[in-house]
C-alpha cells in the first residue's frame, strides 16, 4: 500500500507510482492505434462512415458508468471492511494485553510474555494465510518450540494459535491466577478475535461473482475499442485525444476495482498488512514494558508494502 503526503494539483497530474496507468499503457496504445486507423479509414475509404456516431456511445457510456460505479462501490466496500477487521484485530489485541497484564501473577511475568508473543504472532499468521505464503519463518522467533511444532502441522494456523491462547487462559484459571470473571472477559475478546479471523477468511475466499466481473470487463473494452470510430466524424484529428481520455477513465475504474477487490494482496493499493502486524507488536511491547519480551522494539520503518513518498 502506498501512503503519500497530500500533493498539490499540479504534482498530482504526474504521479506514476500507485497509479494504474503503468499497467494500462499497452491497452491505451491499442486504443491509440485504433484511433489512427479510424482517421485513416474516414479520410481514405470511399464508403466511410459506416453508420457509427456519438449518440449510441453516449447512451452506452452512461449505462457503463453506472455499472462501473456499482463495481467500484462493491470493491471499495470489501477493501474498507478488510481495514475495519484489521483495526478490530489491533483493538482486541490491546484489550487482551491489558487484561493479561493487569491480572495478578506470582514471581515473574514469563507466562504473560508467552501470551503476548503468541498474540503478536497470530497477526503474522493471519497475514500469511490471507496472502497464501508460508508463515513459519516469521513465527519461529515468536512462538515457543512446542507451539511452533503444532502450528507447523496445522492448515489454519491463526485458529490454532487462538486455540493455544484459550488453553493458556484455562491453565491460568486452574492455577488460580485468573478468577472466573477475568477468564470470562478474556474469552470474550478471544471470541472477537475469532470473528476477525472468520471475517478476513470470508473476504479472501469469496470474491465478487466472476460472471459480473467478466461482463463489465468485456463491455468496457468493447466500448473503448469501438469509440474512435464513433468520434472520428466530429473530432477529426483530435479523435486519439478524446478516445484516450474516455478509455483511460473507464479502463482505470475497472482496473482499480479489480485491484482493491482483494484487500489482502500485495499490490500497491492493497492494505499494508506488514505495517499493521508490526504496529500490533509494537503496541504489545509498549504495554508490556518488559525488557525480556521475546521481540525487542525496533525503530519504525515502512514495510515493503507500505511506501512513503
Amino acid at each position: 500500500m502506498i501512503i503519500r503526503p497530500k500533493l498539490n494539483w499540479f504534482r498530482l497530474l504526474f504521479v506514476w507510482r500507485g497509479s494504474v496507468l503503468p499497467q494500462l499503457l499497452p491497452r491505451l496504445a491499442l486504443i491509440f492505434a485504433l484511433s489512427i486507423a479510424a482517421i485513416f479509414m474516414h479520410d481514405h475509404m470511399r464508403h466511410y462512415p459506416i453508420g457509427l456516431g456519438t449518440p449510441p456511445f453516449a447512451l452506452v457510456g452512461i449505462a457503463l458508468a453506472v455499472f462501473l460505479g456499482f463495481r467500484n462501490s462493491a470493491s471499495y466496500e470489501r477493501w474498507w471492511e478488510g481495514r475495519k477487521l484489521w483495526g478490530a484485530l489491533l483493538n482486541t489485541s490491546r484489550a487482551l494485553a491489558q487484561q493479561v497484564l493487569s491480572s495478578p501473577e506470582p514471581r515473574d511475568r514469563s507466562q504473560s510474555r508467552r501470551f503476548l508473543a503468541a498474540l503478536g504472532a497470530l497477526a503474522h499468521a493471519l497475514r500469511h494465510q490471507l496472502r497464501g505464503t508460508d508463515a513459519l519463518a516469521d513465527l519461529a522467533p515468536r512462538l515457543p518450540a512446542d507451539l511452533h511444532a503444532r502450528v507447523a502441522a496445522a492448515k489454519y494456523r491463526p485458529a490454532l494459535i487462538m486455540l493455544w491462547l484459550g488453553e493458556w487462559v484455562a491453565e491460568r484459571r486452574r492455577e488460580g491466577t485468573l478468577d472466573g470473571y477475568s477468564a470470562l472477559a478474556i474469552q470474550h475478546n478471544l471470541n472477537m478475535l475469532s470473528d476477525v479471523i472468520g471475517g478476513c477468511e470470508r473476504l479472501s475466499a469469496t470474491p465478487l461473482p466472476f460472471s459480473y466481473s467478466v461482463m463489465i470487463h468485456r463491455t468496457v473494452y468493447l466500448f473503448c475499442a469501438m469509440l474512435p470510430f464513433g468520434l472520428v466524424d466530429g473530432a477529426g484529428l483530435l479523435t486519439p485525444l478524446f478516445a484516450l481520455l474516455v478509455a483511460y477513465a473507464f479502463m482505470a475504474l475497472e482496473a482499480i476495482a479489480a485491484q482493491i477487490e482483494d484487500p489482502f494482496g500485495v499490490e500497491e493499493n492493497d492494505l499494508a498488512l506488514n505495517a499493521m502486524c508490526e504496529g500490533i507488536e509494537l503496541a504489545l511491547h509498549d504495554m508490556a514494558a518488559d525488557p525480556e519480551f521475546p521481540l525487542a522494539p525496533k525503530p519504525y520503518s515502512p514495510s515493503r508494502d507500505f511506501i512513503l513518498d
